[in-house]
């Protein structure tokens, strides 16, 4: 991480002027958005911020920025925490933040 933004939504607009501009979604092992369906194997991520509510664990969020082998870039965000979404063991391993 070279930056941290103060807010998801400042981080999500930074990352779309760099190029990651496609909103993706988790189904299963996948990435979707309309026309893109990303198996686990095909994408990188390249950066992922984490951010922590003040006094509300349910606004625990990550937001990802995610690049595919075929060149889509685009963006994830996850909840963590108690309000996460459940996710295959494969990808809890992927997405993990190290």
């Amino acid at each position: 991480m070279e930056h941290h933004y103060d807010t998801v939504a400042n981080a999500i607009n930074a990352l779309k002027s760099q190029g990651f501009t496609v909103d993706f979604n988790l189904e299963g092992n996948y990435l979707v958005n309309g026309v893109h369906k990303i198996a686990l194997s095909e994408f990188n991520i390249v950066d992922v911020y984490r951010y922590e509510g003040d006094t509300d664990p349910s606004d625990e969020a990550a937001v990802y920025a995610i690049a595919s082998a075929d060149g889509v870039k685009g963006v994830l965000v996850t909840a963590y925490g108690p309000s996460a979404d459940t996710l295959s063991e494969e990808m809890l391993e992927k997405l993990k933040i190290r």
